[in-house]
């Protein structure tokens, strides 16, 4: 089966090198760059990269892209990563399509492991949410899982053409969580969601509790707008509670100085995704103010 690995980039030079780098061959990848101003154009050119630009404006998590399967058609399979991601080991995009053996399987996420550098809780994250162990879910595991049923995420994930287009491609505009919107609608449609944990890339975040709390407020917004997926999947039941069980474990061993911190964290994410849920109520300009994705609002 062929593939496309494309990666949207917007200012983040250094990323992208460090993306490429990792790369076993560059023939089969495409970058959408969102008119960096920090050399992103020139670099493509000189390295010979296939790539588009496009203005800032016109950027958008799921928009974007959908314009990948439009711009360069004809792939059996799109693999997305994030510029700030990069792999761990060379087979890792070979590892990752694997799963697609299985012609009921519409898209495989695949394994994050934290930035060397990362700090105690951007690495509990990753470790709590990417394990090792591979699985492969289905509608009937949504009476278990709920809404971790459709866990997806872009910074390392591929899709079957054919299952995305079934389920109408990636939403035009969202604020973010195109990847579980994705998901969510294959689900629905039947198909299978694989995690491929040895397929393994580096990606990881050092949020500020200022940074943390703009992210939720996003993802409650997010939920708020797409409705539809709570409302099929449910929550994701005590998930919460067994994820700060878990952090308090790591940092204990870490670094207890951490944990203050991690508490404070959490109480910001969790005010922050419950307020991004009522932003029905809220001026446009406050919520531009709470939110991380700020050109979202412009739109």
């Amino acid at each position: 089966m062929t593939h496309l690995l494309v990666v949207p980039t917007y200012n983040g030079l250094q990323d992208l090198k460090r993306l490429v780098s990792s790369l076993p061959s560059l023939s089969n990848l495409f970058v959408i760059d969102s008119s960096s101003k920090d050399g992103t154009t020139q670099y493509l050119k000189d390295m010979n990269i296939d790539h588009i630009i496009i203005p800032t404006s016109e950027f958008n998590h799921g928009g974007t892209r959908q314009r990948a399967l439009v711009e360069r058609p004809g792939y059996d399979i799109y693999v997305f990563m994030t510029q700030d991601a990069y792999l761990a080991e060379s087979v890792a995009i070979q590892n990752l399509i694997a799963p697609f053996e299985d012609i009921h399987v519409g898209a495989v996420c695949g394994n994050q492991l934290p930035h060397n550098d990362a700090m105690p809780i951007g690495e509990h994250a990753r470790v709590f949410n990417y394990p090792d162990i591979s699985n492969t879910k289905s509608l009937a595991d949504v009476p278990k899982l709920g809404i971790k049923t459709a866990f997806m995420s872009n910074s390392f994930a591929a899709y079957r053409t054919t299952a995305l287009q079934s389920v109408g491609g990636f939403p035009d505009h969202v604020i973010l969580g195109e990847d579980m919107y994705v998901a969510a609608k294959m689900l629905m449609s039947q198909w299978k969601i694989s995690y491929q944990g040895n397929a393994k890339c580096h990606h990881s975040h050092d949020y500020s509790l200022i940074e943390e709390g703009k992210r939720y407020f996003d993802i409650g917004v997010f939920l708020s707008r797409e409705s539809w997926i709570q409302d099929y999947f449910g929550s994701a039941g005590g998930e919460g509670l067994r994820y700060v069980k878990s952090e308090i474990r790591f940092l204990s061993r870490r670094g207890k100085y951490w944990i203050p911190n991690a508490i404070t964290r959490n109480v910001i994410k969790m005010l922050s995704f419950k307020l991004g849920k009522k932003e029905k109520y809220l001026p446009t300009r406050l919520k531009s103010y709470l939110s991380m994705h700020k050109r979202f609002w412009k739109v």
